[in-house]
């Protein structure tokens, strides 16, 4: 996806996976019409979505995902059916922002009760490290000069997020939980018959995302470096929850083309800072990363977004593979 196409989709994607929508097919606003099944028919936007609303949902809900296995979040183009069924379904979960598609759907559904994930959290602006290096100044004064050069970089583009923030918040697992915590509210607000269970699926997900947070935190803690690279900033989140430098080749847009003096750039500060590993992803080309690495004597790995779940992923699901993404960068950023 091109930086003009992916931010609106990528924030799209996210809001049709994090977003939850209550939608009635009798127009109520306590408790939804359930399905045939006699279940909650949820539908999620994508990947990070399906697994909260499995998760928590549990038993009661019949959950259907927009985005199938395999098909890249940003690129999703809806079929008149699916967009016509969205008026169907008894919630919606969606992460405004990263699928626009999606986001205009919602917003022709007129679902009574939406609840955009992405507003379950505090979103923030990352990627603005594909500009130029402000040697010699603070911290503030960087902060400063990275958020200009996001918001030139990002000018002209129409985002379904809050201008120039990063949507991918679930691969920091505090903030997911955060969001879980948020659906897990909207489900008990749907179907208030089974709140209760609703409520101890929530408590049980928080669990287990915060035993990942300290095995983040503990694996993570003292390495060779705290640098590592990617095809693109999807991991703004995780590398300011613990602590690490990310470089997106290409910053958040996955599929536009690094310049020459990007990756002249990337050179220098992969001998710099150490760096031993140039990152790619599951359901985006790996070209670049291999090119990059091939000139500069790096290895390359896998470190997954999580925005679906294939054959090629290193786990069945959601925590599985974010303990794999964490033995990749143990392994890359030389964990002691």
């Amino acid at each position: 996806m091109n930086v003009r196409r992916l931010i609106p989709t990528t924030a799209l994607a996210g809001a049709v996976a994090l977003g939850l929508v209550s939608l009635s097919a009798c127009g109520t606003s306590d408790a939804a019409d359930k399905g045939s099944s006699g279940k909650l028919d949820v539908v999620a936007s994508f990947y990070p979505m399906q697994y909260l609303a499995e998760q928590i949902g549990g038993e009661h809900v019949a959950v259907d995902t927009l985005t199938k296995p395999g098909v890249e979040p940003h690129d999703l183009e809806l079929k008149p059916k699916q967009i016509g069924e969205l008026g169907e379904a008894d919630v919606i979960l969606y992460l405004k922002g990263i699928q626009p598609a999606v986001d205009d759907a919602i917003a022709q559904a007129g679902v009574e009760n939406t609840v955009d994930a992405a507003t379950l959290t505090k979103l923030e602006a990352h990627g603005a490290e594909v500009g130029h290096e402000h040697e010699g100044e603070s911290a503030e004064e960087h902060a400063g000069h990275a958020g200009e050069e996001h918001a030139a970089e990002e000018e002209g583009h129409d985002h379904g997020s809050e201008a120039g923030t990063d949507p991918h918040i679930w691969l920091d697992p505090v903030k997911y939980a955060e969001v879980a915590k948020g659906v897990g509210t909207a489900l008990e607000k749907a179907d208030p018959a089974n709140a209760a269970d609703y409520e101890k699926n929530t408590d049980a997900l928080v669990k287990k995302l915060g035993a990942l947070n300290t095995e983040f935190e503990t694996g993570l803690e003292n390495t060779a470096t705290k640098t590592f690279i990617t095809t693109h900033s999807a991991f703004g989140y995780l590398a300011e929850r613990y602590g690490l430098d990310q470089e997106g080749i290409t910053g958040i847009d996955p599929e536009s083309e690094p310049s020459p003096a990007r990756i002249k750039e990337l050179q220098d500060k992969a001998k710099k800072e150490k760096v031993t590993t140039v990152f790619f992803e599951t359901l985006t080309s790996d070209k670049t990363a291999k090119t990059l690495a091939g000139d500069t004597g790096l290895t390359t790995d896998v470190l997954d977004p999580l925005e679906g779940i294939t054959d090629k992923s290193k786990g069945d699901d959601y925590i599985e593979v974010m303990q794999s993404n964490l033995a990749a960068l143990k392994k890359a950023l030389g964990a002691k």
